[in-house]
């Protein structure tokens, strides 16, 4: 029996398609030594995309500006060297027969929780701030934000002329797009920040507009969100659904096309009165095509994982839950991390049904790339 047949119908929209509804998480792992891919990185992706991954989305890539690193092994997406490389690891996901999307990120005025000694470029944030009166990364100007936009547009022709298929923006856990969307690190006087949520996605907004100029209406554009903020998980930015689409409107109207929608357990509901998630909030308030994600298939979330040690088993249970609310409409595809770093083939095994052949995760599988 399969468990999952229901998610494995195509996905199209715009120029993206996908032979089902599975994606691969982006998760930072740490290997890429000077910020360039290596061969070992490329294995560690197609291996996925061998498991019926229908789109992989790779860990968080640095743009063409020294902030937007914390750690110089955390790989780039700039400069002759790297994209070669992730040209590479391209051609390999594309063989296994799987489409990928590049993530971009800048950390903002965080500094690497793991490795907070790390040497890097000065951080950068929009008022100084990465949470309630908690001081990271210099004050940006209104020349670094415009910078900032136009590295992001460099970026997606990069992915663009490389053939990708989409990129993503990391726009969640309280790095710099997130830290412009709070109320508590964004501070500014200027017409980036503002009393309201509406106000704050602008720079996201403008992000996209740009990115959107680079690379034409029909190449998708992705956007990770999330309501919660490494170290303030409780976050919510969005109070209410309508609040939720003051968010999310603008940067809809300013290109994104799929919002993928962070939470640390996506069967928890995202308001009182309704057990959507966050994902269906989105597709319910904005009307674009979302990505669920957090703690698929899995009996406990990441913080439980690293609080506990010892293995995270698959829960079944979650896995119906998972197929009724796709099944009802509230989001289009389903985005895997933790099962898929443990067990390259996890997506296979569940849908054969051979539950006891799967590798547990535990947090140790975070340590190495295989």
């Amino acid at each position: 029996m399969d468990l999952l047949q229901a998610l494995c119908e195509p996905f199209s929209y715009k120029s993206l398609e996908l032979k089902n509804r599975f994606a691969m998480s982006p998760m930072t792992r740490y290997f890429a030594p000077d910020g360039l891919p290596t061969e070992e990185m490329a294995a560690y992706y197609r291996r996925r995309a061998e498991g019926d991954v229908g789109l992989i989305i790779s860990e968080g890539l640095g743009i063409d500006r020294a902030a937007s690193r914390a750690v110089t092994f955390i790989p780039n997406f700039c400069g002759d060297e790297a994209l070669a490389g992730w040209e590479r690891v391209l051609d390999g996901v594309h063989a296994a027969g799987a489409k990928m999307a590049p993530q971009l990120w800048h950390v903002g005025g965080v500094p690497d929780y793991n490795f907070p000694d790390a040497e890097h470029a000065p951080l950068e944030s929009p008022s100084g701030l990465i949470g309630p009166n908690v001081n990271g990364g210099r004050v940006m100007t209104e020349e670094d934000a415009a910078d900032v936009v136009e590295s992001y547009a460099r970026a997606a022709a990069h992915a663009k002329h490389l053939g990708f298929d989409a990129l993503e923006v990391h726009a969640a856990h309280g790095y710099l797009v997130d830290q412009f969307f709070w109320g508590e690190t964004n501070r500014r006087g200027d017409r980036f920040g503002g009393a309201t949520l509406r106000d704050r996605a602008r720079f996201g907004a403008e992000i996209f507009r740009a990115m959107r100029r680079a690379v034409g209406e029909d190449f998708v554009l992705l956007m990770r969100i999330s309501q919660w903020k490494t170290g303030y998980y409780d976050t919510k930015l969005a109070e209410s659904p309508a609040a939720l689409e003051e968010w999310l409107s603008p940067l809809a109207e300013a290109g994104v096309d799929i919002f993928d929608c962070s939470q640390r357990r996506f069967w928890e509901p995202e308001f009182e009165g309704s057990d959507l998630n966050l994902a269906g909030w989105a597709k319910k308030m904005v009307g674009q095509p979302t990505i669920t994600v957090g703690s698929v298939g899995l009996d406990r979330d990441l913080f439980a994982d690293f609080e506990q040690g010892g293995e995270s088993g698959v829960n079944a249970a979650s896995l119906a839950e998972l197929v009724r609310r796709y099944e009802r409409g509230d989001f289009d595809i389903v985005a895997i991390g933790r099962a898929l770093l443990s067990d390259p083939s996890w997506l296979r095994k569940v849908r054969e049904n051979r539950l006891g052949e799967l590798t547990p995760y535990s947090a140790e599988a975070m340590k190495i790339l295989f």
